[in-house]
């Protein structure tokens, strides 16, 4: 999909988390070639840069550019009896309240609870947490198709 980025922004293999439009994207013109395709709360990564420049007063030296994003594969903890890799899971963050060094691996920015995900890839055993659960980290990727 297309979207626009600032310029400085603009590099193949950039990944953001789409944070939702502000205020004064919803008069302009360009709303629907830049933010309308994405979806609040996911992970993109910038997978072309095209020489299409616009002027955008939000981003840091008033251009944007056209870029072609893919939906980025997440890194996070899964329950270990689930990591498979090639397997379909429903992406369920722990029941966990401990504010420990891998929260942002169990509560995976750019997954909302209930997702669609494939395992894409085994990255390795975490053993047990202070919750006492058996984890294992896992790239995944969002499958809007399941």
């Amino acid at each position: 999909m297309i979207t626009l980025i600032g310029e400085d922004l603009a590099e193949i293999g950039l990944t953001f988390v789409f944070e939702g439009p502000a205020e004064a994207c919803q008069s302009c013109r360009f709303k629907a070639s830049c933010v309308d395709s994405l979806e609040k709360g996911r992970k993109y990564t910038i997978t072309d840069v095209r020489d299409i420049t616009q002027k955008c007063d939000i981003h840091d030296g008033g251009m944007v550019k056209a870029v072609e994003v893919e939906l980025a594969d997440v890194e996070g903890l899964i329950d270990s009896k689930k990591a498979f890799e090639g397997s379909n899971i429903s992406y369920i963050p722990p029941e966990c309240d401990e504010e420990c060094i891998y929260h942002d691996l169990c509560f995976t920015q750019g997954l909302i609870p209930e997702d669609k995900c494939v395992i894409v890839k085994i990255l390795g055993k975490h053993g047990e947490c202070a919750k006492g659960y058996s984890l294992t980290k896992v790239s995944l990727k969002l499958n809007h198709n399941l």
